[in-house]
């Protein structure tokens, strides 16, 4: 593919994530992401020849974003309570730098999950390693039990619902862009000592 080509593949994914990201793979039309991109339906349609086609490339890159470095903590050799450290500041400076890929996953959460949890497990993720480390924690007297669901879920939603509802919480807080770009910096140290304050034995 020459230079050209491939500023123009870019220019269209570019386009059709921001279209998918504001109205979903439903809401989207081809022809919106061709003006999106600044180009005619029929070149779009010569590099992608269907909706299901950009919208399939726009989740790939989407992924290779979100889960790598996400994966590769939870699944490291590091202690459970430094994962919940690492997860909360990965996710949450990946998000600030792609505010947007938290609203992308949402719609496609709603619209294909089966897709999503084969992507993931596709990726390595393996939830029998945050059991077991689990297990070892509480027999050691470290922390009190929690399913490995219930702190997952209590992580990630943690993290992603700001970004989510970055609209709502500005205006009921009454913050500009930048108070809230610190508020985001905060969560990095509250949402980790929220989970390992909640779950961590007072010794």
């Amino acid at each position: 593919m020459t230079g050209l080509d491939t500023n123009t593949e870019d220019i269209i994914l570019k386009a059709a994530r921001k279209v998918f990201t504001h109205k979903g793979f439903d809401g989207a039309r081809m022809q919106e992401i061709a003006d999106e991109a600044g180009i005619n339906k029929a070149l779009l349609h010569y590099y992608f020849r269907s909706k299901d086609k950009l919208f399939e490339a726009i989740f790939v890159e989407v992924l290779n974003t979100v889960f790598p470095k996400i994966i590769a903590v939870l699944m490291s050799p590091v202690s459970l309570f430094e994962k919940i450290e690492k997860v909360s500041f990965n996710y949450i400076e990946m998000l600030k730098k792609n505010p947007d890929l938290a609203i992308f996953v949402f719609h496609e959460i709603s619209r294909n999950p089966i897709r999503l949890v084969g992507n993931f497990k596709n990726a390595g993720a393996d939830f029998n390693i945050i059991k077991i480390q689990i297990e070892e924690e509480v027999k050691a007297g470290n922390m009190y039990p929690i399913k490995a669901e219930h702190l997952i879920a209590n992580l990630i939603s943690m993290c992603v619902f700001p970004f989510i509802a970055r609209p709502v919480f500005m205006g009921m807080a009454g913050m500009d862009n930048d108070a809230y770009d610190q508020f985001l910096e905060e969560r990095k140290q509250i949402i980790p000592q929220t989970i390992i304050t909640a779950i961590k034995t007072r010794k």
